[in-house]
């Protein structure tokens, strides 16, 4: 029976027979459900180590640097069959994210070899790479010798491989002539809407088309829902406050964080359409953002949604995804929709947050951590995450085709898989990269915040922050 059952599984690998049909007859033969998953993958495994020696490490053994993430999660609950492909032996310690970025930087500007691989993301690479921390995996990706003919670079969405690629001169776009791959898509995130349909119906609420509206609909729900605030976006001094729905918007309005003029970034958060933006922002957090917005963090914008303390937030889809499962109150009453905040605008503009994996350029063990890199953003892993597991948003466009996966997120998260293919074709990372990119964004942060809290008019808010970029752009030579 053991024998028909993996006879069965690799079939279904080569495509010889459908899903359906495999379940079926494994059923037949007296195997559980959770039991042919497990087969299923080994098998796909198997297929997977034809036409590359994957061997060529065996005994080797590597460490990784985990953030604390489902994707993380989802690779430890595979990890055998990487060993089991490689002969590779993995160990890996996780840290949850208030302290996992510290933990990355102590370790890459140490030199230290403790860690070969780790996770990352693409705003982190415009200080590691440059720096000289970093490998150019360009070298690894282009050399058939080192990368398996089945992992299929091109099928990783393009604009996710362009984002985490940047030729290390301040002001050039990512992905652009001369750009080094700092690192490699694993997961990602999309800046949409996701809401509390059940409220929403109570109300006979539709899902705001853009900003104005999404300021009229979060009032009503603070006005009439008995109890939820209206909209949650994040408002702590960090960063973290301005890359989601914060730039998704603000590039829907046409701002830009800089231009530049003579080789030289300059600041144009005092733009007209920065100005017009911002205000709108802050009016809504003012009127219908959470009373301690200016401590949130993805968090709580979150748990609020989860627990029905909110109506709606503007932020990651699959911050959203996560909130409408677990042991989350709301839990099967979130529902989700592309959201464009410029009346008009053709199309959503979604800033994009990607965890990649990157390589140390300290490790001794480079050659087995890439072995390790390609299967863990391959298809074969990728597609058992997004069906098994938390993958969510898959990075390749073959995941996305996937019937399996696609029943799954149409079953349980309405308008999720329709807000992705509306906004996915132009979702990329819309910041400048240069490297005081952490500096100035929680300057940007803390600017809005004294908005919000009216201590300065957004208009002179906006003046003065571009003055105070202006000052360090000036003072570190890229202004």
């Amino acid at each position: 029976m053991h024998e028909k059952a993996k006879d069965l599984c690799g079939a279904f690998t080569a495509g010889r027979v459908g899903r359906r049909e495999l379940m079926r007859r494994m059923a037949a033969l007296g195997v559980a459900a959770a039991t042919a998953e497990v087969m299923v993958n080994a098998a796909a495994t198997k297929a997977m180590a034809a036409g590359f020696d994957w061997q060529a490490h065996k005994g080797t053994a590597i460490k990784l640097l985990l953030n604390k993430h489902p994707y993380a999660d989802a690779m430890i609950a595979d990890l055998d069959n990487f060993k089991s492909l490689t002969g590779i032996d993995v160990a890996y310690d996780v840290f949850p994210e208030d302290v996992y970025f510290d933990k990355v930087t102590a370790a890459l500007s140490s030199r230290s070899t403790e860690y070969d691989a780790f996770m990352t993301g693409a705003y982190q690479t415009w200080q590691y790479g440059p720096a000289g921390w970093l490998v150019d995996l360009n070298e690894y990706v282009k050399d058939p010798a080192r990368t398996a003919p089945k992992y299929a670079w091109d099928d990783i969405l393009p604009n996710l491989r362009a984002s985490t690629s940047w030729s290390g001169k301040p002001g050039e776009a990512p992905g652009g002539p001369g750009a080094k791959q700092w690192a490699v898509p694993w997961g990602f995130e999309l800046n949409n809407l996701s809401y509390n349909q059940t409220l929403f119906d109570k109300l006979k609420l539709a899902p705001p088309k853009d900003l104005p509206g999404m300021l009229e609909t979060a009032a009503k729900i603070t006005r009439d829902a008995g109890g939820p605030y209206g909209i949650g976006v994040r408002g702590s001094r960090s960063w973290a406050t301005i890359h989601p729905g914060f730039l998704s918007g603000y590039t829907s309005y046409g701002g830009r964080d800089f231009t530049i003029e003579g080789g030289k970034l300059k600041a144009a958060m005092a733009s007209p359409q920065s100005k017009e933006f911002t205000r709108l922002w802050v009016k809504m957090i003012q009127d219908s953002g959470p009373k301690n917005w200016a401590t949130y963090t993805w968090y709580q914008v979150g748990t609020d949604l989860g627990a029905g303390a909110s109506g709606m937030i503007f932020d990651a889809d699959i911050l959203g995804y996560f909130m409408n499962g677990g042991d989350n109150k709301e839990r099967g009453h979130l529902a989700y929709a592309a959201f464009a905040a410029k009346p008009g605008a053709a199309t959503p503009t979604s800033n994009v947050w990607i965890w990649s994996l990157a390589m140390s350029n300290a490790s001794k063990k480079k050659d087995a951590a890439w072995n390790f890199m390609q299967w863990a953003t391959g298809t074969d892993h990728l597609m058992f995450g997004a069906r098994k597991k938390d993958m969510v948003n898959p990075i390749r466009a073959s995941v996305w085709k996937d019937p399996e996966f696609l029943d799954r997120m149409k079953q349980g998260y309405p308008g999720y898989i329709e807000q992705y293919n509306a906004t996915a074709p132009e979702a990329k990372i819309y910041f400048t990269p240069q490297p005081l990119f952490f500096n100035l964004t929680t300057d940007w942060a803390a600017a809005l915040q004294r908005m919000v809290a009216k201590e300065v008019p957004v208009d002179e808010g906006l003046d003065k922050l571009a003055e105070q970029i202006n000052r360090q752009l000036k003072q570190s030579g890229l202004g």
